[in-house]
């Protein structure tokens, strides 16, 4: 029977209704509370949300285990660094915005944050500057978890972090991950593909959508729209979504590895990358940014300096557009669609 309705955070369009059974939060319960290590002594703590799916990776499992969970108002990163404290978390899983706020904090430190002993990011990727500087601050706490709403995942374990820091992990028990090609057939190791999954999380499909729900899912598998491969070890890694791929003078651009480069700079703090049409190329991207500190570079400087560093002239941004902040869903991911229609109202 149908346990809930979430709503998908409209990352790439409407939002769709995903329907979960009482078998799939029952599965929540016990996979979780495996995979992030919980015991009956665990004390969880949710800062921002709890109406989009990530809040239930530790809800349920809570739940299921009757520990103590601690649910701030809103997100706040220093009060969040005050509640690890005062009440001694364990357990914690934000989206990359909100860790990234973390880290932005002289307070995120071994003394105020030492009770945790998992730190998870989900929702959308932390990208790697920001992963060696939390594994720097707080070594041995950092889980990864890729997934869908709609029914599969992926975990990177605290212990596998360190040497496949680039990874989104592997699929946990029961669940099954591939990557294919456009036929649907499985690619060697290294070679990109779509990601596909399979697992008893499968949502029975979409409300009222049988339409969405066919496209989906196929011969029980979970086709994601996500780009990726796996590695020799098993190890998935994310490479960005189709919907968000550039297509630049004929070369798959993927803005990901264009957010790695721009995200070193000092004064960078947080950064998408988006494709807009180009007369030229056909595509061409677009960077918005959001500075640490206002003033602290140009967005004419910025371009100059990512432009340089660049590994091909594909991945040149065509311009850079510093602002105070995304637009972002209930559940803190960033809304590249709306962004990109913003940025071709304005011309």
């Amino acid at each position: 029977d149908p346990y809930n309705i979430f709503y998908s955070s409209g990352t790439t369009g409407l939002p769709k209704g995903i329907v979960h059974t009482h078998y799939v939060r029952m599965m929540y319960c016990t996979l979780f509370a495996s995979a992030w290590r919980m015991t009956p002594e665990s004390v969880v703590c949710h800062a921002g949300s709890i109406i989009f799916n990530g809040s239930m990776l530790t809800l349920m499992p809570w739940m299921y285990l009757g520990c103590k969970y601690v649910l701030a108002h809103h997100f706040d990163a220093e009060e969040l660094i005050k509640t690890i404290a005062r009440e001694k978390v364990t357990h914690i899983y934000m989206v990359p915005a909100q860790i990234v706020a973390l880290l932005h904090s002289p307070n995120f430190n071994e003394e105020n944050c030492g009770s945790l002993e998992t730190l998870g990011s989900v929702g959308a990727p932390l990208l790697k500057e920001h992963k060696e500087e939390l594994m720097r601050r707080l070594p041995g706490r950092f889980y990864e978890l890729y997934g869908l709403t709609e029914g599969f995942m992926t975990i990177l374990d605290k212990y596998d972090a360190p040497r496949k820091l680039l990874s989104v992990g592997v699929a946990p028990p029961f669940q099954e991950v591939r990557v294919v090609d456009e036929l649907g057939c499985d690619l060697p190791p290294g070679k990109v593909g779509e990601i596909i999954g399979r697992s008893p999380l499968l949502m029975p499909g979409y409300y009222k959508r049988p339409d969405l729900t066919a496209q989906t899912i196929r011969d029980g598998w979970l086709y994601s729209g996500d780009l990726g491969y796996i590695d020799e070890d098993g190890f998935l890694f994310l490479v960005d979504r189709q919907k968000d791929m550039i297509i630049s003078g004929g070369v798959n651009v993927y803005p990901r590895d264009i957010e790695e480069i721009i995200v070193r700079h000092p004064a960078v703090r947080e950064v998408a990358v988006f494709g807009v049409p180009d007369e030229k190329w056909g595509e061409t991207p677009v960077a918005h940014v959001i500075l640490d500190k206002a003033d602290a570079i140009t967005a004419e400087e910025l371009c100059a300096w990512t432009n340089q560093r660049v590994e091909a002239r594909f991945q040149r941004v065509s311009k850079v557009v510093i602002v105070e902040d995304f637009p972002r869903s209930a559940a803190g991911k960033t809304l590249k669609r709306i962004m990109r229609d913003g940025y071709l109202k304005e011309g």
